[in-house]
């Protein structure tokens, strides 16, 4: 099966172009580039990171920023491509990764395995909390840019919620390596953020 990709070219191709909607400013092609990236640094610790790499290409490949369901459709969406491509199982795992990624909370995994892979994709999907300052303004302002219809006080009470909530966990990274590498400077990117959305407008 390893030497079979999960993801051939014809999927990353049909991918690529719904990655590449005009209104995906932030959940875009760049996005998954950067965790197939990190995919790479961290594949050492990946118990199967084919599986891994297919919920990185699957996971925002239907996003619409007034939908509440696009996590359930993206993995129904890679269950679909994906079936006769894999056991049911792996499917499986993969579905439950991509599904975790809405309210990125660790669920459904009772495989040690699966969980740390879960563990690892989830964080490579929040990394960006943790960049540069300039890199994560410039991820708030694309993000912003996906929600253009949201009036501003609506959504500065909704996201200053969001970051409240991740700021409220004990860790905002499920693994030791996330957090050592991009927790401290999560906490200050999203602290600041929401000090500026709580600024009078």
């Amino acid at each position: 099966m390893e030497n079979e990709p999960l993801i051939d070219m014809a999927l990353k191709t049909a991918l690529s172009a719904l990655y590449s909607a005009g209104n995906r400013h932030y959940h875009n092609l760049a996005h998954i580039e950067a965790m197939l990236a990190l995919a790479g640094d961290y594949r050492a610790l990946l118990d199967d990171p084919q599986a891994v790499e297919a919920a990185i290409w699957f996971h925002d490949a239907i996003y619409d920023s007034r939908a509440k369901d696009n996590e359930i459709r993206s993995a129904a969406l890679a269950e679909k491509k994906l079936a006769g491509r894999v056991d049911a199982e792996r499917l499986d795992r993969i579905s439950a990764m991509i599904v975790a990624t809405a309210a990125h909370k660790l669920t459904r995994f009772d495989d040690a395995a699966a969980t740390r892979d879960a563990s690892l994709f989830l964080d490579m999907d929040l990394s960006i909390l943790g960049a540069a300052p300039d890199a994560f303004d410039a991820y708030e302002r694309a993000v912003r840019c996906e929600y253009d219809w949201v009036e501003e006080p609506m959504w500065r009470a909704g996201r200053g919620a969001v970051l409240k909530d991740f700021l409220a966990r004990p860790h905002i990274f499920h693994t030791e390596e996330f957090r050592e590498r991009f927790e401290p400077q999560a906490r200050l990117n999203m602290a600041r953020s929401l000090e500026t959305l709580q600024e009078p407008s």
